[in-house]
């Protein structure tokens, strides 16, 4: 199987996902979003963007890799009656299923920045982008002293090192990488612009039990732990994912965890 196929449809994002649909919500919100506009999600989940987007009056096609996310959007459409939100399968390194220039609007918010191959995910979202719309991407940013990268760097640590030729999800939040990748797919470097921008969790409970959500079903997390077992340093994963979840919860209930990380917005302009 496809390595990172596994790694999406292990453990159960939706999980995870139930804790961001606020701030998705939000962020659709700043995008514009018109009535019958041709939207794609890349690396959808299970709408947590598309969703939004659809219930503002978007036609959305939602593409994700794993077959289970793209169940659970599908069945999330239904149950919002949204029949103009639809989910598939699809790799962001090869959209080959996608006509040339047929979104108005391509979104991928912690989403395509997963996938391998960034050049040819670049590629693939500008290809299937009309003249004079726009690509829309939110991105982890490395060593960012919040959440979501830190989760991955003190992971990091206790897991094997990558293979030869691994390129870091994390160098999308790099705004000289992202700039080389789209204008190597024929963007003008000044139809590309960033901003730091803030995604908040919210979890109905404390942040020990968030923690242990992550461990049971994120699935880079869950390989962490799966490696810490192996060198006896479970406990030691554990305490220090506790400490960075209780160190940045700005939630004034103990029983409450909310928690904000910071990103990079990119927006792309396709002449």
């Amino acid at each position: 199987m496809n390595p990172n196929k596994a790694l999406w449809e292990k453990g159960d994002f939706t999980r995870i996902a139930a804790t961001m649909r606020e701030s998705g919500e939000a962020l659709v919100d700043s995008f514009g979003i018109t009535k019958g506009l041709k939207v794609l999600d890349l690396g959808c989940g299970d709408g947590t963007t598309a969703l939004p987007a659809a219930a503002l009056g978007a036609d959305v096609l939602g593409v994700d890799i794993a077959k289970n996310l793209v169940e659970a959007g599908n069945r999330r459409a239904r149950e919002h009656k949204l029949s103009n939100c639809t989910f598939q399968e699809g790799d962001a390194s090869n959209l080959e299923q996608l006509e040339d220039k047929s979104f108005d609007l391509v979104v991928s918010i912690f989403g395509a920045m997963f996938a391998p191959k960034p050049f040819d995910v670049a590629n693939e979202m500008v290809r299937v982008t009309r003249h004079g719309g726009r690509i829309i991407m939110g991105n982890w940013i490395p060593n960012d002293p919040t959440l979501v990268a830190q989760i991955l760097k003190i992971s990091a640590a206790y897991t094997p090192p990558p293979p030869e030729g691994f390129v870091s999800p994390m160098t999308w939040g790099v705004e000289d990488e992202v700039t080389l990748r789209f204008t190597a797919a024929g963007v003008p470097k000044h139809n590309i612009s960033f901003a730091r921008d803030t995604f908040n969790f919210n979890y109905p409970g404390p942040p020990s039990r968030f923690v242990g959500d992550f461990r049971s079903y994120y699935g880079p997390t869950m390989n962490a732990f799966a490696a810490a077992e192996g060198s006896g340093r479970a406990d030691e994963l554990q305490t220090a994912l506790e400490a960075l979840f209780d160190s940045q919860n700005t939630s004034p209930s103990q029983d409450i965890t909310r928690i904000p990380a910071t990103f990079l917005r990119v927006t792309v302009v396709r002449e």
